[in-house]
């Protein structure tokens, strides 16, 4: 595959994604007077921070492969693609366009066409406000550090207009392959979008080249659903009982009943408070996982107990009619230390997500073990990390290909804005990548420090992060070629002003997590991506 070399600043590049990774990332590029297209499956920028009333669809029980991604959904014969005679078709590679007819109801097109995120109704920022900035624009003056969802998905699209963002997007646009031209020199990007018409909708089909590709897609899009004994059956038997906390969208409808929340990650904790003064009970189900978080964060409402080890069904209401409203499961649920919870109403998945780009099929393995990537496979059969980025950012065999948000456990806005401001630096020839051995280096250097999995991708250690930038910000100003040191060109690292807020932020919640390296919540986040 190519080497990433110096190319005029009229370089083409294709964003994946207009949350804040691809924001960010497009405003950086445009800046350095690249050529910028982003393709947006819903129809605002915003990313998960997004509120939409409409949830979902349920995804696989268990997970399927990550190479499917929640197209898996989308593409469950949903649509009918028709192909048109020859005579009426672009054969420009640009521009090549297929018509396509559906007949189901226009909201449910557009729920699966591009599945709304987790973000829900009482959601709120768990990283103060102050030190969720990019460095593109400041917070409106007297914002507070604790604010609403609509708030910051104000925020965000405030940065897609300001920096115009929004005329260079896609909307409806769902990217489907990112694959290499027969040359090796172009990406050819095939996207299809919704249409609406006066009669319905359509879906068109086209063919792009770029000279660049980004991916900013995000954590937050295929649910990861554990293999637990009778999970699969009750789900089928009582489908709207059980969700995954992407389904999740406000407390209400679980009323005076008794509730499970899967998980013990930041979603499972808010899930929970939301929950408090509700429900009549909450037991929150822990694997004792290394980013569990403590007991002393949950409302007191809220009963923490083992890992689940079974969902059983009562024998003798196996085949009776679902239970009506108020009515609990006819089931039980069995923990691993013994005890078993009955009479529960609701089950909450707060199990995660799989890194998933089923956009990039060639760079997936479904059958491949995490511990055998080769030098090519970007996610494995686990779907747990993303193999072969160097810096977390460029594919090291074809840094043409970049990712913007990889990162886990870090002030996302502030961060992925640093990441895209150094893939701008690159893409426009500014900045020099290492060569592809040393970036290989670097590489399996970090494999045998941290080890594989979703850790690998972990900034939560004291000083990780803060480094973490520092050698980025360092990197890119000494191959900045254009710059030729000046002050006022360079790539500018965390203020003090920032550094005083973080630490601020990290004496106030030290402690919480002795023996770990955790020093704050804000750090434990695994929503806030």
């Amino acid at each position: 595959m190519s080497e990433l070399r110096s190319q005029p600043s009229r370089q083409t590049v294709a964003v994946i994604g207009a949350g804040i990774s691809g924001v960010c990332t497009a405003a950086h590029l445009l800046k350095e007077g690249l050529s910028v297209t982003v393709f947006e499956r819903s129809s605002i920028a915003g990313g998960i921070w997004h509120y939409d009333d409409r949830v979902p669809g349920d995804p696989p029980y268990p997970s399927n492969t990550p190479s499917l991604g929640d197209y898996e959904v989308s593409q469950r014969g949903q649509f009918s693609y028709v192909t048109p005679p020859s005579e009426q078709r672009n054969e420009t590679p640009q521009n090549l366009t297929f018509r396509v007819e559906a007949n189901n109801y226009l909201s449910d097109l557009e729920a699966h066409f591009s599945p709304p995120g987790p973000c829900y109704r009482g959601l709120r920022n768990n990283v103060p406000t102050y030190l969720m900035e990019s460095s593109l624009g400041q917070w409106p003056e007297g914002t507070e550090p604790v604010v609403g969802q609509r708030d910051v998905e104000n925020y965000v699209q405030g940065l897609a207009e300001v920096h115009d963002v929004n005329n260079q997007t896609l909307f409806h646009t769902r990217v489907d392959e990112v694959k290499k031209t027969h040359d090796g020199l172009k990406w050819e990007l095939r996207s299809v979008t919704l249409e609406k018409e006066e009669l319905g909708v359509r879906l068109t089909e086209r063919l792009h080249l770029f000279d660049r590709v980004v991916v900013a897609s995000g954590h937050y899009n295929m649910p990861r659903i554990p293999d637990i004994t009778g999970l699969k059956e009750w789900k089928t038997r009582f489908p709207a009982r059980i969700i995954h906390s992407k389904q999740y969208r406000n407390p209400q409808r679980y009323r005076d009943q008794n509730v499970v929340v899967l998980g013990a990650g930041v979603s499972a904790l808010d899930i929970c408070r939301e929950l408090d003064g509700v429900v009549n009970k909450v037991y929150q189900s822990a694997r004792g996982g290394q980013f569990d978080l403590p007991v002393s964060l949950l409302p007191s409402s809220t009963r923490r107990v083992p890992e689940i080890a079974s969902f059983i069904l009562d024998n003798d209401e196996r085949h009776q009619h679902f239970p009506e409203e108020g009515q609990h499961i006819p089931g039980k649920i069995a923990l691993k230390d013994g005890q078993v919870l009955d009479k529960i109403h609701h089950v909450v998945m707060a199990t995660g997500y799989i890194t998933s780009y089923p956009f990039l099929p060639h760079l997936h393995s479904d059958t491949a073990p995490i511990t055998e990537p080769g030098e090519y496979l970007v996610v494995t059969s686990d779907g747990n990390m993303a193999h072969n980025l160097h810096k977390d950012i460029f594919y090291i065999p074809d840094p043409t290909l970049a990712f913007v948000g990889v990162p886990y456990h870090v002030v996302t806005f502030s961060l992925f804005d640093f990441q895209a401001q150094a893939v701008a630096r690159v893409f426009a020839g500014r900045a020099k990548l290492p060569s592809q051995k040393l970036m290989r280096h670097e590489y399996e250097r970090r494999v045998l420090e941290r080890g594989l999995g979703r850790g690998f991708h972990s900034l939560h250690q004291e000083g990780k992060e803060l480094a973490y930038v520092r050698e980025l910000v360092e990197w890119v100003n000494e191959g900045d070629v254009h710059g030729e040191g000046r002050n006022d060109c360079n790539m500018k690292g965390h203020t003090e002003e920032w550094l005083a807020g973080y630490y601020e932020m990290k004496a106030k919640t030290r402690g919480l997590f002795p023996g770990r390296g955790i020093k704050s919540v804000a750090e434990d986040t695994t929503l806030r991506n």
